[in-house]
């Protein structure tokens, strides 16, 4: 059975928010009340990327939506996430939307493409999303906008919900997990390839300058392409095997695009820390058996004799690696959506293909919170952007604003949030008050619905989508669930 964890909305005040993490014994900054940018809340200080001056700490952090066209363009849904994006009052958007660099790169077949056939598509986003921010905010001279490139890796679906892979090596779990047959080695890169993937991250990455947006993050996280590589120990060859190989490509497309487009910046989303696979259950979640891998060869920042504990010694090594390439930005985050949702985004209520949470998803967010504390110690001169924070709800500026006073982390992520409440940066720098019936409680249907091939959206609170036909159709989803 499990466990029935106290929900964040049942914790009336700060005082009892508090109490709750001292009995997890959980070590967060927390603050007493929401500051407003008057009061000289520490979000709202303005900081430097890259040589730019972004007007505060909030980030709105990328995601798929499944619903761009077949064609990679954006919808009328696509854009009004994007206008969303805009009227949020973050001032660094983070790429907004996971764009993938080719078609048989999706995630899903309605990912945005970053291709040039969907030029004008890209000009869009873009377009709807300072169009907004202008209109609501008076300026965009502040607003650092990238685009998120992308290959998602061992779990495309370019065409449908089944899994077309392409896969850096034979991960004995994950194979498992997703069908893929260890003897198949069609499904895995090969090293002439990899290098023709490389020149289309490069144009890609024009691409986005051309449209207007001022820097792209090569994305190394959440177990997609370029975040397998990292732990790619088996792999032979020059993109495998010690340190140097398994970041190779990575490294090389960020020398790329540095080199061919000087005055485009270059952020890096990396989960620096990555668990063994988690089994799919309606009960409470349990690791894939790992006993017999160990010392564990299979992932990046997590310890070999113990993966389920972090270490952070080679992900510190390759941020170093990055920052001196010139990278301007690194977004920290961690684990998977596909096979450690509760490690990736903590949550009481757990997506179609996850598991009951094996722990107070607090202990996730602070999991999160302190890994990237420890990420933006080591390199306090390199922005960073920390991960994790939707399931703080009531809380989450009370802890942010603190966060950043203290030093642990120079600017707040928000992902889940924005779908159910676009508003609560502005409303907490402006207002200093939450509109409480709008805070994302994560029920994770933004998860469950793609996963059954319906948009991304929030539908317990937002209208919009409780209007749309995929609505029903996930309630038929849950309720199938539920009668397991």
């Amino acid at each position: 059975m499990a466990e029935a964890y106290p929900k964040v909305a049942q914790l009336k005040s700060v005082k009892a928010f508090r109490a709750r993490l001292a009995e997890l014994a959980l070590d967060l900054p927390v603050d007493d009340q929401i500051l407003t940018a008057q009061q000289g809340s520490p979000l709202a200080a303005p900081i430097q990327i890259g040589g730019f001056r972004v007007g505060n700490r909030w980030c709105v952090q990328p995601m798929e939506g499944w619903d761009a066209n077949r064609d990679g363009s954006p919808s009328p849904h696509t854009l009004r996430r994007w206008r969303n994006f805009g009227l949020s009052g973050g001032k660094l958007i983070w790429g907004g939307e996971a764009a993938a660099i080719q078609p048989d790169g999706r995630a899903n077949p309605h990912q945005t493409l970053a291709t040039p056939e969907n030029r004008a598509g890209l000009t869009a986003l873009r377009g709807a999303l300072t169009a907004a921010h202008r209109q609501q905010f008076g300026t965009t001279d502040d607003l650092l906008v990238g685009l998120q490139l992308t290959h998602s890796g061992r779990f495309c679906r370019p065409n449908s919900k089944q899994l077309e892979p392409r896969i850096a090596y034979h991960h004995p779990l994950l194979d498992a997990k997703f069908g893929i047959d260890p003897r198949d080695d069609s499904v895995v890169w090969s090293d002439d390839e990899l290098e023709r993937l490389i020149d289309t991250y490069v144009a890609a990455a024009g691409l986005a300058k051309e449209v207007g947006f001022q820097f792209v993050d090569v994305k190394a996280c959440h177990g997609y392409l370029l975040h397998e590589f990292l732990s790619a120990r088996v792999r032979p060859g020059r993109f495998g095997g010690d340190f140097d190989g398994r970041t190779r490509i990575l490294r090389t497309i960020v020398a790329q695009i540095r080199d061919a487009h000087p005055d485009l910046m270059v952020g890096v989303r990396i989960s620096v820390f990555d668990v063994p696979p988690f089994k799919t259950s309606r009960e409470v979640g349990q690791p894939m058996d790992y006993a017999k891998l160990l010392p564990y060869q299979y992932g990046f920042g997590c310890r070999e004799d113990d993966p389920l504990e972090y270490d952070l010694t080679e992900p510190l090594r390759l941020i170093g690696v990055l920052r001196d390439l010139g990278v301007v930005a690194i977004n920290v985050t961690g684990g998977s959506p596909y096979y450690s949702p509760h490690i990736q985004r903590p949550a009481i209520f757990p997506p179609s293909d996850g598991y009951q949470p094996p722990e107070d998803p607090l202990v996730g967010v602070a999991r999160q919170i302190h890994a990237a504390r420890a990420c933006q110690q080591a390199f306090p001169g390199l922005p960073m952007v920390g991960t994790g924070y939707t399931y703080l709800q009531d809380y989450l500026p009370h802890v942010a604003q603190a966060a950043v006073r203290a030093g642990w982390i120079d600017v707040i992520g928000i992902g889940r949030m924005v779908l159910a409440y676009p508003e609560m940066p502005a409303d907490a720098l402006q207002r200093g008050q939450l509109q409480r019936k709008r805070i994302c409680r994560t029920f994770s249907d933004c998860t469950t619905g793609p996963r059954h091939g319906l948009v991304s959206g929030c539908y317990p609170l937002d209208d919009y989508y409780k209007q749309l036909p995929d609505a029903e159709q996930l309630r038929s989803v849950k309720q199938a669930l539920k009668a397991d």
